[in-house]
Order: structure tokens, then C-alpha cells, then sequence
């Protein structure tokens, strides 16, 4: 319904026609594609493999809180994989004494704060 020689639809009103010409497109024609920032970047992330680097500086973070000073001194969570949290030990007797006695209650904590799923094991290292 374009008139003849003309650029654009004859029920176009004025406004329209110059938002037409202006914008270079018709604004009925373009798709809403906007999308929250969350909803990308949860698709993203794991995509990229930055949602378990994400986990790993969160649960650095709160190392201090859930096992104490004195752990946090001679301890350090080192990598997060397939929901084993690798903790690095200065001592074999420290890495002995985590492994015997507080790796339940280690553990216990961890799945607290950051979930069963996040946190399925723990592996002391030296």
C-alpha cells in the first residue's frame, strides 16, 4: 500500500514516517530482544567454566569464617573439582589431624554455606 514513487505506507502518519526515515527501519518490524542481565549471564557463565572459578573465590573468601584462625593459618583452598574442594596443607601432621578429626565438620560448614552440590568432598593436599 506504498504510493506510487513513495518510500513508505500512505496510512503512515507523518511522525512515523520521519521515525522511519530517521531510524532506518520500521519499528513494527523489529523483535524485542532484551534480555536481564542475569538471565545471560547465567547462561554464560558456566559456559565459559567461570562459575566454579565464581565458587572457588567465595569459598577463599570465607575460609577464615567456617574453619577458624587456627586453620586458616596452616590451610588454603586451592581448586574446585567435580565438587572436590582441594585444600592445601603447610604440614603433613596439620593435613593428618584435618583429615581425622575436622573434615566432617569441615565439610558440614562448607555444604551450609554454599550447598550439597557445590561441595561434595574435601581432599587436604600437601
Amino acid at each position: 500500500m506504498t504510493p506510487a514513487g513513495g518510500r513508505f505506507p500512505a496510512k503512515w502518519t507523518a511522525a512515523r514516517r520521519l521515525l522511519q526515515e530517521w531510524r532506518g527501519f520500521d519499528e513494527s518490524a523489529r523483535p524485542d530482544r532484551a534480555s536481564p542481565v542475569a538471565d545471560i549471564l547465567g547462561k554464560l557463565l558456566p559456559q565459559l567454566g567461570l562459575d566454579t572459578r565464581i565458587k572457588e573465590a567465595d569459598i577463599t573468601a570465607a575460609w577464615r569464617g567456617i574453619v577458624g584462625e587456627f586453620i586458616a593459618q596452616h590451610s588454603q583452598p586451592e581448586r574446585l573439582v567435580a565438587g572436590t574442594l582441594h585444600i592445601r596443607v603447610i604440614q603433613s601432621s596439620v593435613r593428618y589431624e584435618l583429615d581425622r578429626t575436622w573434615k566432617p565438620e569441615i565439610i558440614r560448614k562448607l555444604r551450609e554455606q554454599f550447598g550439597e552440590k557445590v561441595i561434595r568432598n574435601i581432599k587436604f593436599i600437601l
